[in-house]
Parts: structure tokens; C-alpha cells; sequence
């Protein structure tokens, strides 16, 4: 693999990084909206946490090798991270070396569970020591009156 110019430096190629970054530990930004609606604040679920952060997937193909995967996580260990969080899949029978040595050291291994779906057996990262976290919609709608500030009201329902 040619590897050069942006793609060795520790910046996030495709963007995931930065958002799953933001995601777990993004500062208050104010002002924020959807679609010019009722502007508010958004932040992430942890916005006082400290990241570190450790590069495995290079180039456009976002492929890593378990090499760079399990000396990620060697790294984070001897670093003594509390959380690993890998948004990284390779199928429902695929271990990720390394996880298991993080939570025998008290680390706990958080993996999403694929872009698949719905069918059976789409799930990935399934080991019985790691918690895996998947987003997931309902057959149900439950409508919703908001009433906004310019007195604009909106039904919105659960997404189907």
C-alpha cells in the first residue's frame, strides 16, 4: 500500500473518527438545529472525558489489519485507558485480538455492531466479553406535538 501525504498523518481520512469522537466527547455548541428548527445545543454524551485516540484504519479503502488493530489496543493498555471503543466490524466470527487482554486488565471493550441488516446472523463483534451497541428502528410510530418558540408546531414521530 503507498501510503503517503494525508494518509500517514494521524488526521481522520473519511470523517467516522472525528464524529464517533464528537459523538462520546464533543464540547457544547450552541445555536445548533435541524433543517433551521428550533435551534438549541448539542453536546456529546461524555463532553468532560479524555480521548486518546488510536489511528488503525489508513488510506481511502478505511482497511486495517489486525496487526494495527491489536497494537492499537496494546498501546491503549499499557497508556491504561478505562474504555475501548472500536467502531470496527469483519463479520459475526471474527475476535479482535487483543480484546479479551483489555478487559482481563479491566478494560471495557465497546464495539458497534455492523452497518448490516435487518436479516439474521448482521450483528458483528459478539464476543461475550465486549459490550456491543447497535441503533435499531420500531414498527410503532407515537406521534409528538412540539410547539416551537415562533409558535410553529410540528407532529413528529418515532422514525419507520
Amino acid at each position: 500500500m503507498d501510503l503517503k501525504g494525508e494518509y500517514m498523518s494521524p488526521r481522520d481520512f473519511n470523517g467516522h473518527g472525528t464524529h464517533v469522537a464528537s459523538t462520546i466527547a464533543g464540547g457544547e455548541v450552541q445555536g445548533v438545529s435541524y433543517g433551521g428548527l428550533a435551534t438549541g445545543t448539542a453536546r456529546g454524551g461524555a463532553p468532560r472525558a479524555r480521548l486518546a485516540i488510536y489511528k488503525v484504519l489508513w488510506g481511502p479503502n478505511t482497511a486495517a489489519s489486525d496487526t494495527d488493530i491489536l497494537a492499537a489496543i496494546d498501546d491503549a493498555i499499557q497508556d491504561g485507558v478505562d474504555v475501548l471503543s472500536l467502531s470496527l466490524g469483519r463479520g459475526a466470527r471474527h475476535e479482535f485480538p487483543g480484546t479479551l487482554h483489555a478487559v482481563l486488565r479491566g478494560i471495557s471493550v465497546v464495539f458497534s455492531a455492523g452497518n448490516d441488516g435487518p436479516a439474521p446472523q448482521t450483528v458483528t463483534n459478539v464476543m461475550p466479553w465486549v459490550t456491543t451497541v447497535a441503533a435499531s428502528t420500531m414498527d410503532r410510530a407515537f406521534p409528538t406535538l412540539i410547539s416551537l418558540g415562533n409558535k410553529e408546531k410540528l407532529v413528529v414521530r418515532t422514525y419507520k
